[in-house]
């Protein structure tokens, strides 16, 4: 039985967060944090997040050895799309794609 938590609607691109999903999947919780917490990258701050919210929801849960807890899913999918307009020359405009994720990570 896996204790998980999403964030939706994360306000980054799903393709700036992948790299730091792939660190983390598959060592330990407390190992991961350690990981997130010297990356300078912005989603690190947000998978870090997600991440102490599943270790919360873990132990809210009574699950069993809190300290040997273990990343088995962590993943990074793309989220709904905003366009906005902004003008260019000669009457024309381009669209520009505000990008969001959703971000997901499982405990074992």
């Amino acid at each position: 039985m896996g204790y998980f938590a999403i964030h939706r609607g994360a306000r980054i691109s799903a393709r700036k967060v992948r790299p730091l999903a792939d660190l983390i999947r598959g060592k330990s919780a407390d190992a991961a944090l350690k990981i997130l917490r010297y990356q300078p990258q912005r989603g690190a701050r947000m998978l870090e997040k997600v991440l102490k919210s599943a270790l919360a929801n873990a132990e809210d849960l009574r699950a069993p050895n809190l300290h040997r807890l273990t990343v088995i899913d962590a993943r990074v999918d793309q989220g709904p799309i905003m366009k906005r307009m902004r003008p260019h020359a000669r009457g024309m405009a381009s669209v520009i794609k505000k990008r969001m994720s959703h971000i997901r990570v499982e405990l074992e």
